[in-house]
């Protein structure tokens, strides 16, 4: 192969392709960063009713979580604060303590903790005492997050994902495939290029995580939210990060001198070292948070790995092997090259078909979901780098072929183009909650209970109804005077019908628990509109019936 220049009029593209990798970040989460992890329960349950204050209240999400330092409170009827104490966080489980002596009305709970995949999850729901009220109102959103914060989050994301490229590729080819009279001042300056982006990336990350947890503006961060993002998993993950890329730095130094002084034990610890570095970027990430977290984050740490050799190399063949080794060079180096690409690749598909179906759990979520249409997006720009990349082999193979090395600089800048903005778009999944997320939210939401009140002139009747499902249920009855005070109930009797689908009234055994509350367990058999009645007897000559209806999905 003769050597030849680089096609200058051929870099505008792989220019074009950081642009777009950066527009694909800024405009690719549109909305808000989406809560990775879900309330799917809570206790008291969101929009009940119950008869007397509870001395706890207790929320259970999707994934474990991690408190946030004075983000939980729970207001009372009057606005004033009904908690006390410090929250407890048990994996997915969190407490709250609440004060004794807690007044009829509803109640309004704030808050905002952080999911096992360092984003912050939060919201509000309601709950009431005695009876429903005027809900009171809190001073600021529980699930706001600064527009500035947001936007760099991703992009910060995305200088890590470059810095890593432009890191461990061009090692690995400086240490195995350069050739000694070849000068390293240009790769060192790539390696260093890379060294500066990972760092600098990281420690923006641990800046911006403080106002993306709690809420505030870029620079509204205090000490104390700086040292709660360090005490965090996040941040103890960061700062090993941090760590080991240092570390590296100054093992890389013989080498990127070529001086020789690289030792063979030396080279070993920088591949311990690469290891350390790559699993930080899965154990802030989804994995962590998956149902299989120890797959996860093996396959991610493969996925970013091969990935970072594949275009870290391209860039090396590109930048520097195409245009400065000649053709006896590249006819050794080239070979080689292509079996690692190969290599890259084929672990880059495994990798990502895995991550793929432990995410997005379902064919619909793949199509119906902003996650699931990003990954179709990457797949598609994925092919195109792929067939690319066939051809360049295919050229690799064919030394003879006349303009070799001009055409494949050519392709490697195209791949380069293509791949930039496929990391782009690698970097808005990030902040975009993943199908299984959304499928434990909805499952939350639609199994939840059904509360009705029914009353005529003497009783008002709350009616519980949980799950509000084919199969076993649950009921809970509170009988209340007109003016919302307990009634004392002498005794209870309850059927439930399906009239629609010939289902004649089957009793509802309702054990009495204090005066005015009793509790009951049916087996509804088919879904429909159910019709309750309830006999409510207040006295030796006083008793109410009251009729209700209830849709059982």
């Amino acid at each position: 192969m003769e050597c030849m220049t680089v096609d200058r009029r051929r870099v505008p593209a792989a220019l074009a392709g950081l642009f777009l990798g950066l527009l694909a970040v800024l405009l690719g989460p549109a909305g808000p960063a989406s809560a990775h992890a879900a309330l799917v329960a809570s206790d008291p349950g969101s929009n009940t009713i119950v008869p007397d204050a509870p001395n706890r209240i207790r929320l259970t999400f999707s994934e474990s979580v991690q408190l946030i330092s004075g983000k939980i409170q729970v207001l009372a009827p009057d606005g004033s604060r009904a908690d006390q104490g410090d929250p407890q966080a048990d994996g997915a489980t969190v407490t709250i303590p609440l004060r004794s002596g807690g007044g009829r009305g509803t109640y309004l709970v704030s808050y905002r903790v952080v999911s096992a995949d360092s984003h912050p999850v939060a919201g509000t729901l309601t709950y009431s005492v005695g009876a429903a009220s005027t809900p009171p109102t809190e001073s600021q959103a529980a699930d706001s997050v600064d527009p500035v914060v947001r936007a760099l989050i991703p992009v910060g994301k995305y200088l890590g994902y470059a810095g890593l490229v432009l890191l461990v590729g061009p090692v690995l080819v400086l240490a195995l495939l350069w050739p000694h009279r070849l000068s390293r001042v240009g790769p060192a300056r790539v390696v260093w290029t890379g060294i500066g982006l990972v760092l600098g990336s990281t420690v923006l990350g641990l800046w911006l995580q403080a106002p993306y947890t709690t809420g505030t503006g870029l620079f509204g961060v205090s000490g104390a939210d700086l040292q709660d993002v360090l005490g965090s998993t996040f941040g103890a993950v960061m700062l090993v990060r941090l760590g080991v890329i240092i570390a590296a730095a100054v093992l890389l130094r013989p080498l990127l001198r070529g001086s020789g002084g690289e030792s063979k034990a030396d080279l070993a610890l920088l591949g311990v070292l690469g290891v350390a570095a790559l699993a930080t970027w899965p154990l802030t990430g989804h994995p962590t948070a998956s149902p299989v977290a120890g797959v996860s984050v093996v396959v991610d740490a493969i996925h970013l790995a091969a990935m970072a050799v594949w275009l870290g190399g391209l860039v090396m063949l590109t930048g520097f092997l195409l245009r400065q080794a000649n053709a006896t060079e590249l006819g050794a180096i080239l070979p080689i090259w292509s079996r690692w690409a190969a290599t890259a690749v084929s672990a880059l598909l495994l990798a990502g078909v895995v991550q793929a179906l432990i995410e997005v759990a379902s064919l619909k979520g793949l199509y119906d979901s902003t996650y699931g249409r990003l990954i179709l997006a990457k797949v598609a720009l994925a092919a195109v780098v792929i067939g690319i990349a066939a051809y360049s082999r295919n050229l690799v193979r064919n030394r003879s072929a006349e303009n070799g090395p001009r055409t494949l600089r050519r392709m490697v800048i195209a791949e380069l183009a293509v791949t930039a903005v496929v990391l782009g778009v690698t970097a808005a999944l990030v902040q975009i909650a993943p199908p299984r997320t959304a499928e434990a939210a909805q499952t939350a939401a639609t199994s939840t209970t059904i509360t009705q009140t029914i009353a005529d002139k003497k009783v008002s009747l709350q009616v519980d109804v949980f799950p509000a499902t084919v199969g076993n249920n649950s009921l809970h009855l509170y009988a209340y005077t007109p003016d919302n005070k307990p009634l004392p109930v002498v005794e209870w009797t309850g059927t439930a019908a399906l009239p629609a689908k010939g289902i004649e009234p089957i009793e509802i055994p309702l054990l009495r628990i204090t005066d005015f509350h009793a509790v009951g367990d049916i087996a509804l058999p088919a879904a429909g509109e159910w019709t309750f009645k309830f006999t409510v007897r207040t006295s030796d000559i006083d008793q109410s019936t009251l009729t209700m209806t209830a849709k059982i999905s």
